[in-house]
């Protein structure tokens, strides 16, 4: 099984080195025609789609996953209809290839332009959500790349179902098909493949939980965009809007509990505890659990007590921790000590402790008076996003189209030699 899995990922890279070779010199119409053709064909096969996620569903109530997983898996007409729109979006984004990023003269008279260009090949390792597969396919399309996609098991029947409509897309465009590709196996040994495909795939990105961050950490030898967990945090302000607070924490919380930009953690001045019972109300009436620190658990009878562990976890989950904090100081040194640096969100009216806090906090993303759960690609207008990135080299934040390009320099010169 292992020497057929390599057999099988070798033949992928080899597809997507030639498709990669074709997209990368694609038009721009070109490719907005196989987004659109792309989006057309998830129109026309949601019932296959459908019934290709009813099989992972079926598989994961089976397997007792949890009702926030749940939720990241299942597909239905609204969520189907979304992901199209979302591939027209990124259909009307400005094509990110052969932009000039900068030009300028030298003494000497050569004129040199950075000139953007793709990645290249892409591995895509990604956990749960199918919608990912469109996602990630229609930005690579967008960026000119060739990508290989590796589902978890549990959206397998689903993301092979939309990764067909990206590859109708494109073959209707005259590109290769092959610039999108989905792993036909759920053997483990296919990602330890990928992970040593140096030459092949230019960079891996990771799309999923800790442990898998922490394997492609330490096992590949290819270059990671990694996308780690969002252990995420609002912070509540002495100053804060009282009836702000409340609205903007539940729907950090409790919009969608298992996406990465949920809120995980509750930071408060102990100055407006007073908030915290209505706070408890509204989550226990929608079967959020709420830990706490001693404090917390005294103002309000409902909290149970947290654990040291809870400061670090992504629940993923309707499941939140209070951690109560004398001022900004202490909530920006817990933040910046027990966060995953992917996004972190104050409530407050005073102007200069949301300036501290923007400036102080060390995550990918920082929030002023607004919900966590504004970290996605689509809400910052890139259409889409192929991870959040939380590391500090080549990208951080939503990983859109701008992002999949690298650059190279161009030197147009007029006889010039260099000088001894």
């Amino acid at each position: 099984m292992v020497s057929d899995t390599k057999s099988i990922m070798r033949e992928l890279g080899s597809k997507a080195r030639k498709a990669y070779a074709v997209l990368a010199e694609s038009s721009a119409d070109q490719k907005n025609q196989a987004l659109l053709e792309a989006a057309k064909a998830i129109r026309s096969n949601a019932k296959e789609i459908i019934k290709a996620n009813s099989i992972d569903m079926a598989a994961a109530r089976k397997s007792s996953m949890s009702k926030a997983m749940l939720d990241r898996l299942e597909l239905f007409a609204a969520r189907i209809e979304a992901m199209a729109i979302s591939i027209e979006d990124i259909a009307k984004l400005t094509d990110p290839v052969g932009k000039v990023m900068a030009t300028f003269k030298r003494p000497n008279g050569l004129i040199i332009e950075r000139v953007s260009i793709p990645l290249g090949v892409i591995g895509l390792i990604y956990e749960s959500r199918p919608n990912v597969t469109a996602d990630a396919g229609a930005l690579c399309i967008k960026s000119g790349n060739a990508v290989i996609l590796r589902s978890g098991s549990d959206s397998f029947y689903s993301s092979n179902a939309i990764a067909e409509c990206l590859r109708i897309g494109l073959a209707k465009a005259g590109l290769p098909a092959d610039g999108v590709q989905l792993v036909q196996t759920n053997d483990r040994e296919a990602v330890a493949a990928m992970l040593k495909m140096v030459g092949v795939i230019d960079v891996i990105i990771p799309r999923g939980g800790k442990s898998l961050n922490t394997r492609i950490m330490k096992d590949s030898k290819v270059p990671t965009l990694l996308h780690l967990e969002g252990n995420c945090h609002t912070y509540i302000h002495a100053k804060a809007d009282a009836e702000m607070a409340v609205k903007v924490l539940l729907n950090a919380k409790m919009r969608r509990t298992g996406i990465c930009g949920a809120t995980e953690s509750l930071v408060i001045d102990k100055a407006v505890l007073s908030l915290l019972p209505e706070i408890v109300n509204k989550l226990v009436r929608e079967d959020c659990e709420v830990r706490g620190d001693a404090t917390a658990c005294k103002t309000d009878a409902r909290i149970k007590p947290a654990t040291s562990d809870d400061w670090h976890t992504e629940y993923l989950d309707a499941i939140i921790s209070v951690k109560t904090v004398e001022n900004i100081d202490e909530a920006i040194e817990h933040i910046n000590h027990y966060g995953s640096h992917h996004t972190d969100a104050i409530i407050t009216e005073d102007k200069k402790a949301a300036a501290e806090f923007l400036k102080r906090v060390d995550s990918a993303i920082v929030l002023h008076n607004a919900s966590t759960q504004f970290a996605d690609g689509g809400e910052f207008g890139f259409g889409a996003e192929i991870g959040i990135a939380t590391g500090r080299l080549h990208a951080r934040g939503p990983v859109g189209v701008e992002q999949l390009t690298t650059y190279k320099y161009i030197i147009k010169g007029s006889g010039q030699i260099r000088p001894k």
